[in-house]
């Protein structure tokens, strides 16, 4: 599932994108402001952003700078503006495609596969950082040199945790996608179990977790330290 994120006041394009966008594996989330997109931001894990950049509370440019604090994901701008000075800043802030208005929701659609694509393409590559190795692509899991053996389920989670290292992930959004198989009920300890399973190969300290934290009535964070 590709989850993406619409920042843009005007409902009417905002809602257009959406319709230009629909597809059985897209899910969309509609924000307004900037203060609405950064709720949704912490509890859900997005694969790609559409920013507005005049926004009713603010630039759409400092949410973009917060974003690039802590998310590798995609973010195509979206402005009035066509000077080659905001195109640049856009750029050098982060950003991974820039449009002008009005455009195309024919060439926004093309865009926006374009950058899902290569998003999905950096997944594939190896992620190594404190004892860990991990190549999903692979399927190959080292921590401290041993290896260490996944289910399909953990390497699911894992993935998503790892990709938004430091930000709290909500628990519908792992259920929705780890169990992707059409499954009408996933009972409610299944995520709980994974969860606990993945700790138990990855941790030191399985009940004092370092990496894999629970953020109380929210979800999980594989926190950054």
């Amino acid at each position: 599932m590709n989850y993406i994120l619409i920042v843009e006041d005007d409902i009417a394009l905002s809602n257009g994108i959406v319709l230009a966008l629909k597809e059985p594996n897209n899910v969309f989330v509609q924000s307004n402001d900037i203060a609405a997109a950064k709720e949704q931001l912490n509890v859900t894990a997005f694969d790609l952003v559409i920013l507005d950049i005049n926004l009713p509370d603010g630039n759409g440019l400092d949410l973009l700078t917060d974003i690039r604090k802590t998310k590798d994901l995609p973010v195509i701008v979206l402005t009035a503006h066509d000077m080659e000075t905001d195109i640049v800043t856009g750029f050098e802030l982060g950003a991974d495609d820039y449009i002008t208005k009005p455009f195309s929701l024919m060439v926004l659609r093309a865009r926006v596969g374009v950058q899902l694509k290569k998003f999905r393409h950096s997944l594939a590559d190896s992620i190594q950082f404190d004892d860990f190795t991990f190549s999903f692509e692979r399927m190959e899991f080292i921590k401290k040199g041993t290896p260490i053996e996944l289910s399909k389920t953990e390497q699911k989670l894992l993935r998503i945790l790892i990709n938004n290292r430091g930000n709290t992930v909500s628990r519908d959004h792992l259920i929705d996608s780890i169990w992707t198989d059409g499954a009408e009920y996933v009972g409610e300890n299944a995520l709980s179990v994974t969860i606990k399973r993945l700790r138990d190969k990855l941790e030191d300290h399985p009940s004092s977790p370092q990496y894999i934290r629970t953020v109380y009535g929210i979800g999980y964070t594989w926190a950054m330290k």
